[in-house]
């Protein structure tokens, strides 16, 4: 399928694969478009922006619904807006699931914390959709003459970690906040940081030398900036 990614504020990647900068963080979602499916790569930090994603691929998609979530990691900004994608068969990584659906009280003061106010997010809390398809290894799917691969490639930034691989010319890989472009990677209480190198060899692997790679905020990378990340990381843990 045609998609007119720019015309409707879109960043187009490769041929089917594109990414809106969210507002705000600075967070990504990533959207594969096949002539069969659409999968939405994570779904933003509040039910109002869920919903307004869901507007943005409505457009982009002629009408069209996304069909597939993945969720690349269990933070507020990048899952809380799930619930506005009813029909959606959502995957995350092994283990996500249970955390979502256990005590979400830590989810919500994160929110309250960042910004988003405390109605939006005990409402998109309380709504909170947890992946119904877990991934431990790979998950390949065909979403109509568009393949993507969902990775658990953690831990590192949290112990439940999932990337995306749209193969291609470009490849591309999506990484959520396993790399992060406009900021040092974060280190919460969550992260594994003497696992966190060996989570970029594993995209690196992933995509290869010639790959985009789109972090959890900012712009997109090559595999060099995917590299020098590792090393500093590496660095870092080594010194603690």
């Amino acid at each position: 399928m045609n998609v007119a990614w720019e015309e409707s504020g879109w960043e187009p990647l490769a041929p089917g694969v594109g990414r809106l900068r969210l507002p705000g963080w600075d967070a990504t979602t990533g959207l594969a478009v096949g002539a069969d499916a659409a999968l939405l790569y994570d779904t933003g930090s509040t039910l109002r922006e869920g919903a307004a994603i869901r507007a943005h691929t409505r457009t982009l998609l002629g009408g069209r619904r996304v069909t597939h979530i993945a969720l690349s990691h269990p933070h507020f900004d990048h899952v809380l807006g799930t619930a506005a994608f009813a029909e959606a068969e959502v995957y995350g990584a092994a283990g996500m699931a249970e955390l979502l659906t256990g005590d979400t009280a830590g989810l919500y003061e994160d929110a309250v914390r960042h910004g988003v106010a405390a109605g939006e997010a005990a409402e998109a809390v309380d709504l909170l959709v947890a992946p119904r398809h877990p991934v431990s290894g790979e998950v390949t799917l065909n979403l109509g003459g568009l393949r993507v691969v969902l990775a658990n490639a953690g831990p590192g930034h949290t112990a439940h970690d999932l990337a995306m691989l749209v193969p291609g010319s470009p490849a591309v890989v999506f990484c959520g906040d396993l790399v992060e472009e406009s900021g040092e990677p974060q280190a919460g209480p969550d992260a594994v940081p003497a696992r966190w190198p060996a989570a970029l060899d594993r995209l690196l692997a992933l995509g290869g030398e010639d790959a985009l790679y789109v972090p959890g905020h900012g712009a997109v990378v090559d595999a060099a900036f995917v590299r020098a990340q590792r090393d500093a990381l590496a660095a870092r843990a080594g010194a603690s």
